[in-house]
C-alpha cells in the first residue's frame, strides 16, 4: 500500500551554482579511478592488477578478502597506469589511462521478457561478475550486501534534497528500459515489495513513473526528506533482526544495463556545480573520472574546494582528483581557510544559518535566496551544547543527541534502543551542520556502526 508522506523537519542548504538542464561538451577525461576507500566495508581489498596490466570496462580489479565473489570492475578500458597506496601500504586508488574506444567484457544479454525466467542464482553470479553488485547497500550499517541475505523489502529514492543535487530524473533520461530491467533483476532478491520513493512536488520523470510492479511512495519536506534512510524509517522502521536494501537510481538503471546490453556501462551524466562553477551543468563522462577536465576553464577563481559529492556528505579531492563510485555530483565551493573579523557577531544577510541568534539576517531573505557559502566551520569543537537543535532538522522519532553519546560511551545496549540500526552517516550530516559544538557527528555515527557490527 503506498504512502504519502509529508515531513516539517529538516532544513535547506540553498547553494547558488545549481547545474542547469544542459550537456557540455567537454572532453572525456582521460584517465579513471577505483577508490577502494569509495566502498564502506571493504578493510581487506585484494588486487586483481598490477601497474601495466590492460583492462576491459567490466574487468575484476579488486575484491573483499571477507567477501570474495563481490567484484569491484573498471569503469572503462585502458592500462592500469598507477597504484596508489597510502599508510601500511593501503590502497588508495588503481588509476587507468582510458582508451579512446572503450572496449567491453562481454555477459549474457536479455530482454525484459526473458530475463522473467533466469533463476536467483543467474541473476546473483551476473551481478557479482558484473560489477554492479556494490550498488545494493544493506540497512542496518550501511555496507555491500551479502549475496547470501533475503531482505525484507529493497528502497529506491528517486530524488535528493541535498545541496546542489543532481536530477535524477535527467541523469537517466535516456535509461527509462534500462531502469525497468533493473527492477525486474532486483525484484529476484525479495518476496517483499520494493519501494519507489517520488517527490510531491514537481513533475515526475517518466523514468520512474512508467516503472511497473513496485509500490510508489509520495514524500514532501525540506532536506533530508531525499535521503532513503529517512523514508524507510516513515513507511516501515527498522528493527533488531531486520535487514532491507537500498538501491540508487543510477545503481537501477547500471544494473538494468548489465542485463540488457550484457556490459558494464559506467557512463553516466555528472552535475558540476557551485558557486565557484562558471557555467553549472551536467557533463557526460564514466565513472571514477578525474575532475580535471570537468573544470578546466571553468572556475570563477582556483582557490576553490572541490567535493565528490554534496557539501554535507562529499569527499574532498583536488582539483585533478577522481569522482567516487557512489557519485553524480561535483560540487565547487570557495575555501574557507580565511579569518573572519568579529565571526559570528557581525550580522550578514549573505550567512545562512539554522539558528536565527547567528543568522538573524538570513531569515530575512526568504526560502528563494541562494547563498555563496565557505567550507569555513565558524569554530572549533567542544563539549556537547544542549540546544535542541537536532530534534528540530532531523524527521525521525529518536534522541540523536543521547545515541551519539552512547555511542562516544560504548554503550550497546543504549545505542540498540535509541535507534542505531536506522541511521548512517547521511541521515546526521545536517545535524553536523547546525551542531554549534562542531562535533564531526558523521564519524561519531560510523564509530558506533563498527561497534555494532565487531561488538
Amino acid at each position: 500500500m503506498s504512502k504519502i508522506v509529508k515531513l516539517k523537519k529538516g532544513f535547506d542548504i540553498n547553494l547558488a551554482g545549481k547545474a542547469a538542464k544542459k550537456i557540455a561538451n567537454s572532453p572525456i577525461s582521460e584517465t579513471f579511478a577505483v577508490k577502494p576507500t569509495d566502498f564502506v566495508g571493504l578493510e581487506r581489498p585484494k588486487l586483481l592488477v598490477n601497474e601495466g596490466d590492460t583492462v576491459k570496462a567490466g574487468t575484476p580489479i579488486l575484491y573483499n578478502k571477507f567477501q570474495e565473489n563481490v567484484m569491484i570492475c573498471s569503469p572503462v578500458s585502458g592500462e592500469v597506469i598507477e597504484v596508489k597506496r597510502g599508510d601500511k601500504r593501503k590502497v588508495l586508488e588503481i588509476k587507468i589511462l582510458a582508451d579512446k574506444e572503450i572496449e567491453y567484457e562481454h555477459f549474457d544479454s536479455f530482454n525484459i521478457s526473458s530475463v522473467k525466467n533466469i533463476s536467483r542464482q543467474d541473476a546473483q553470479k551476473q551481478m557479482l561478475n558484473g560489477g554492479v553488485w556494490p550498488h545494493i547497500i544493506q540497512r542496518p550499517y550501511g555496507v555491500i550486501a551479502k549475496e547470501e541475505d533475503t531482505p525484507k523489502a529493497i528502497y529506491i529514492s528517486t530524488f535528493d534534497t541535498s545541496p546542489l543535487a543532481a536530477d535524477w530524473g535527467y541523469a537517466l533520461k535516456d535509461d527509462e528500459e534500462a531502469f525497468q530491467m533493473g527492477i525486474e533483476v532486483l525484484r529476484k532478491f525479495t518476496q517483499g515489495p520494493i519501494h519507489l520513493n517520488q517527490n510531491i512536488n514537481g513533475e515526475v520523470s517518466s523514468v520512474f513513473s512508467n516503472v511497473t510492479e513496485i509500490q510508489q511512495n509520495k514524500f514532501s519536506g525540506p532536506h533530508p526528506a531525499g535521503n532513503v534512510g529517512i523514508q524507510i524509517h516513515h513507511i516501515a522502521p527498522i528493527a533488531k533482526g531486520d535487514l532491507v536494501w537500498t538501491v540508487s537510481p543510477f545503481g537501477v538503471a547500471q544494473i538494468g544495463k548489465l542485463f540488457l546490453n550484457g556490459v558494464h556501462d559506467a557512463s553516466r551524466l555528472v552535475a558540476v556545480a557551485g558557486s565557484e562553477v562558471k557555467d553549472p551543468q551536467y557533463h557526460k563522462t564514466f565513472t571514477g573520472a578525474c575532475v580535471d577536465r570537468l573544470i578546466e576553464d571553468n572556475l570563477q577563481q582556483n582557490h576553490v574546494r572541490c567535493i565528490s559529492g554534496n557539501v554535507l556528505t562529499g569527499e574532498c579531492i583536488e582539483k585533478n582528483g577522481y569522482l567516487g563510485f557512489y557519485d553524480n555530483l561535483l560540487s565547487v565551493i570557495p575555501e574557507g581557510d580565511q579569518q573572519e573579523f568579529l565571526g559570528w557577531l557581525k550580522p550578514k544577510k549573505e550567512v545562512l544559518s539554522f539558528h536565527k541568534a547567528f543568522g538573524l539576517m538570513s531569515f530575512l531573505n526568504g526560502k528563494n535566496k541562494e547563498y555563496k557559502l565557505t567550507s569555513n566551520t565558524n569554530g572549533e569543537p567542544r563539549a556537547f551544547v544542549q540546544t535542541g537543535v537536532f530534534e528540530k532538522v532531523l524527521p525521525m522519532d529518536i534522541y540523536p543527541v543521547y545515541l551519539l553519546k552512547a555511542i562516544m560511551a560504548e554503550d550497546y545496549d543504549n545505542m540498540e534502543a535509541l535507534g542505531i540500526f536506522e541511521v548512517i552517516e547521511e541521515d546526521l550530516a545536517l545535524c553536523e551542520y547546525v551542531d554549534v559544538s562542531k562535533h564531526d557527528v558523521q564519524r561519531i555515527v560510523r564509530d558506533g556502526i563498527e561497534l555494532m557490527q565487531n561488538g
